[in-house]
């Protein structure tokens, strides 16, 4: 018997030592979920409604100011979204190196109305004529909107390709209000002098 002992003894390997290795881990007890949920509310109502008010007051001043500056000076980052994006930009900048008819409609239409009803006795037939004339300009407005927008859209597809131009959508309506407006009264403000198309 004490040879099989002996015999299976010598057999089994001894166990290894092992070194004292820090134990690894979060160092605290995980939190009940009451107390997680409790960490991540936040109130609906504000404790000082009028301090709330007053500060989101203040945001959407500073952001209206922001964009006010941006349509003034052409800075992408506060632009509305109709107005982003290097494509909207270069439509701008070409419509704004062109003279348009659409410019001139305007100033024209309430020039020639106040005419017509300050001198409504004395023009007689003529105010006819005049109506007809500013009828002329109007269509000739949209004609030249049109031929702008034609213009336009061949050269955003020679510079950022169909796909590009169809994803940015609405360039049609973009042109002619733009090209419908008065050059000083446009926003984002022109900043491209007269003649100076984009490359």
């Amino acid at each position: 018997m004490d040879l099989f002992k002996k015999r299976r003894a010598q057999s089994e390997p001894e166990p290894a030592v092992v070194e004292d290795q820090p134990v690894v881990g979060k160092g605290r007890p995980t939190p009940k979920r009451k107390a997680a949920e409790a960490k991540g509310l936040r109130p609906v109502v504000p404790a000082d409604r009028k301090a709330a008010k007053r500060e989101a007051q203040a945001a959407r001043d500073a952001a209206w100011e922001r964009q006010r500056e941006a349509m003034r000076t052409g800075d992408e980052r506060y632009l509305p979204a109709r107005d982003k994006g290097p494509i909207k930009r270069y439509v701008r900048d070409y419509i704004d190196a062109r003279f348009c008819i659409g410019e001139v409609f305007m100033p024209l239409t309430l020039v020639l109305m106040l005419l017509m009803f300050a001198f409504s006795s004395w023009l007689g037939n003529t105010g006819i004529y005049v109506m007809l004339s500013v009828y002329a300009v109007f269509f000739l407005a949209i004609a030249d909107s049109v031929l702008c927008w034609l213009l336009v859209r061949r050269r955003l597809v020679a510079a950022f390709g169909a796909e590009e131009v169809r994803k940015a959508g609405g360039i049609f309506f973009y042109v002619f209000m733009r090209c419908m407006q008065v050059r000083r009264w446009r926003q984002p403000s022109p900043l491209v002098a007269r003649g100076d198309y984009p490359s």
